[in-house]
């Protein structure tokens, strides 16, 4: 599998260029509002002091890693904001490989490819542990996989693409395995305000020097081009090999960005202590209505389906259709819908595609994926 080169564009690529209307499902870019006081944090930003449009400090505004560091219960010597959750990602991976004796990350099938491809630029070793027919993760197969070569294990919950969300008595155990092979569990949270099973727990709650968490505002605010995530590293009392990973992020980060946009930082900052919990609900309850008819019309396709219990996806099998490329693009000429090919996600659903339901023409996609298998495959 060719992790190092993503299809997301090439799809995104081929639907721009397509014939006719297409809808486009391919990516996970929230299609509703920011928060209002986001936009006023810029707006207020706009007019300070010119000397606040110089570098903020590289680990991010102290202001914004104390009010992330009170949410998630943490010291704010812990938290190091990042470009996006993508770079905080690769600290955590690039910094585990660099502490640790093995040279080993694990990781889920399917995987979002991000994290394969990450993990194959870093030089790492890929292991890839299969999820059970709803998708769900046995950690008892992790402890099975894993040992002293292991460097790294990578889970995302709630997950993409699966849309599974992974309980208390899984988190715990992946921590416990990490410790046990002297490795590093990373546990990407950025679909946390997206949990629709109430099971969600975040990796934080477990009081351990072998996890790290990472997260970032673009999916809970609305904001994916913004770049503004960060990673919670742990307490700096780890034994050698381990050293303090968060002071080697810190460096790594520095050297590679310098810094994360300060106005953002603000604006995000601005949002997070003047925005309810019902700026959250109401984007939940987006999500769980527009489930609800996607996977509605699947049913009278014949189709089989993931019933997500977080994040924004979902991942079906058509019947005679596999989760080719060529599949896809088969699909957007003749049904005007863009969905993800399943292959990109690795083996174990690779004859599925992958539809990301932030779009407010979900119900019409629905509705046209229903009409066109209703009359048949016309391959």
């Amino acid at each position: 599998m060719d992790y190092e080169t993503p299809q997301f564009f090439r799809v995104m690529k081929y639907a721009s260029e397509a014939e006719g209307d297409v809808i486009d499902m391919v990516s996970g870019n929230p299609d509703w509002e920011p928060p209002e006081a986001l936009r006023e944090g810029l707006y207020e930003y706009a007019d300070v002091d010119s000397g606040q449009f110089q570098y903020p400090p590289s680990v991010g505004l102290t202001a914004l890693r104390e009010e992330i560091a009170a949410r998630r219960g943490v010291d704010r010597s812990r938290v190091i904001v990042t470009n996006g959750a993508g770079e905080a990602n690769h600290l955590a991976m690039s910094g585990a490989l660099e502490a640790m004796d093995g040279n080993e990350i694990i990781m889920v099938d399917p995987v979002y490819p991000y994290y394969a491809g990450r993990a194959g630029m870093l030089g790492a070793d890929r292991t890839y542990v299969p999820v059970d027919e709803d998708g769900h993760l046995d950690a008892g197969t992790v402890r099975d996989l894993a040992s002293k070569e292991t460097a790294a294990i990578v889970v995302n919950s709630p997950n993409n693409p699966m849309g599974v969300t992974y309980g208390g008595d899984t988190i715990e155990e992946l921590v416990d395995v990490a410790e046990d092979c002297d490795a590093v569990l990373v546990s990407d949270e950025v679909y946390d305000h997206f949990d629709y099973s109430g099971k969600f727990r975040s990796a934080l709650s477990v009081d351990s020097p072998s996890r790290i968490v990472t997260n970032s505002f673009s999916k809970s605010m609305a904001i994916t081009g913004w770049r503004v995530g960060y990673a919670i590293f742990p307490d700096a009392d780890r034994p050698v090999p381990y050293g303090d990973l968060a002071d080697a992020a810190r460096t790594r980060h520095m050297l590679t960005n310098v810094a994360t946009s300060r106005p953002a930082q603000a604006a995000v900052l601005h949002a997070l202590e003047h925005t309810g919990p019902e700026y959250h609900e109401a984007a939940r309850d987006r999500m769980e209505e527009r489930i609800d008819h996607f996977t509605t019309a699947l049913d009278e396709t014949g189709a089989e389906y993931t019933d997500p219990e977080g994040s924004f996806y979902v991942m079906a099998r058509f019947p005679d259709v596999g989760g080719t490329l060529e599949d896809v693009k088969w699909l957007i000429d003749e049904a005007g819908v863009a969905g993800m090919p399943g292959e990109a996600f690795g083996e174990s659903r690779a004859d599925w595609i992958r539809f990301a339901l932030v779009s407010p023409r979900v119900e019409e996609a629905a509705q046209r994926l229903d009409e066109f298998f209703a009359e048949g495959n016309p391959r």
